[in-house]
């Protein structure tokens, strides 16, 4: 009997050197592989709007980046009250009964945008804050606990990658052009991959969301993005070697004309695409860039379009064998997402405050509404951004291919 256990024991020390076996989703080619080594289609969701507020999914038309929202409340209830409604916020918006739930509907994955100041001050960089890991690892464990790959993105960079709104900075990507800036991005990442290396259902890290917009001199700054990208993976290799690099292209994502051949053994180049045409030809470059290095791609955003172009999008992706992630999972009153916020009493009081001419104490205090108004808005926001109290856009989910699992 002992001499069988013996052998047995070699014959699985012998398969295992023989079919190693994986403990992290990988790549092989042109595919995603997860860890059983069956192919990967990776179909999820981004958590829009949690770790990254945008102005728009606060129906706010002027101020859109997290520092302008913030702007907004604070002169509204002042800073202490606004430190205590943005910590409540986090706590509230995803939680793990929204993760349940976007399992149940069959989605596999869920892209998780952050910005860099949960994680060190900004005029102050040399203290680090624990906030951002503290709500990773919260997330990370809720989509262990269900099965859910998960890839981190990094939304906002130091000095801002991309120069609008969406990367919170301040109208130019100097994250390009200040070594500071990326000694800064290169730490952050290294944090997190030290955290998170023996994840098991981290995917891995897109370094930097839709870098470099269209408003600025791409001969001059697009050759810049790949340094970048090397100097941050090598920092993150130092830690971590078990997970993709997702690597976005300049111009939104969307232009890979200055890399050369993949630096690193697990990358995937991941494109974004809003508001195109649903034919072969939008995404012909992307695939041609997959042949090329025989390395995946990855639809990382797309959305905000009715139901029917996201059927015929979705549908384009998979017969070329593309994953996706669809933009956003949650969002106030609107069909355009997994789940719609219902919109408290007396809000629109603070759209009205938000979209004013807020130039001068004098503008500000003239068109600031009652405060108590305000706070009970708001108090009731929390309240209904919660799963439980949200709308299922079920007409979304079947766009996407998907539908509930009541089990």
């Amino acid at each position: 009997m002992e001499m069988k256990k013996i052998i047995f024991l070699f014959v699985i020390i012998f398969l295992n050197m023989v079919f190693p076996q994986n403990k992290f989703v990988y790549t092989d080619g042109k595919e995603i592989k997860s860890p059983n080594g069956n192919p990967l289609l990776l179909k999820g969701i981004n958590l829009g709007n949690w770790l990254v507020p945008e102005g728009y999914m606060f129906l706010f038309k002027h101020a859109t980046s997290p520092r302008l929202i913030d702007e907004v409340f604070k002169e509204l209830i002042g800073p202490s009250e606004t430190r205590k409604f943005w910590k409540e916020f986090q706590d509230n918006y995803i939680t793990g009964k929204d993760i349940k739930f976007i399992k149940n509907c069959g989605f596999n994955s869920v892209r998780v945008p952050f910005n860099y100041k949960l994680f060190i001050v900004e005029d102050h960089p040399e203290i680090e804050l624990n906030r951002g890991l503290e709500l990773l690892e919260r997330v990370i464990k809720w989509c262990t606990d269900n099965k859910l790959f998960v890839i981190i993105d990094m939304h906002c960079a130091p000095g801002g990658q991309t120069g609008d709104n969406i990367d919170d900075s301040y109208g130019y990507p100097f994250l390009f052009e200040s070594e500071d800036s990326q000694n800064e991005m290169a730490s952050i990442w290294k944090r997190i991959a030290e955290k998170f290396k023996d994840e098991e259902y981290l995917a891995g890290y897109d370094l930097l969301n839709e870098p470099i917009a269209t408003y600025f001199n791409a001969k001059k700054l697009n050759p810049l993005l790949e340094p970048v990208y090397k100097k941050v993976t090598k920092t993150i290799r130092e830690v971590d070697n078990n997970h993709l690099i997702f690597l976005g292209g300049a111009q939104w994502d969307g232009n890979f004309d200055s890399f050369g051949k993949p630096f690193d053994d697990k990358v995937v180049y991941t494109f974004h695409l809003y508001w195109s045409d649903t034919t072969q030809n939008v995404i012909q470059k992307d695939i041609d860039l997959r042949k090329k290095y025989n390395t995946p791609i990855w639809l990382g955003e797309s959305g905000e379009n009715t139901n029917e172009w996201i059927t015929s999008f979705r549908k384009l992706l998979e017969r070329n064998n593309i994953g996706w992630c669809f933009w956003p999972y949650k969002k106030l009153e609107s069909d355009r997402g997994v789940i719609s916020i219902n919109k408290p009493k007396d809000y629109d009081s603070i759209i009205t405050f938000a979209n004013s001419n807020r130039t001068t104490f004098d503008k500000v205090r003239k068109n600031r509404p009652d405060i108590d108004i305000v706070k009970k808005a708001l108090k009731d926001y929390l309240k209904n951004c919660k799963f439980d109290n949200c709308k299922i856009n079920f007409s979304y989910l079947k766009a996407l291919g998907l539908e509930i699992n009541k089990k």
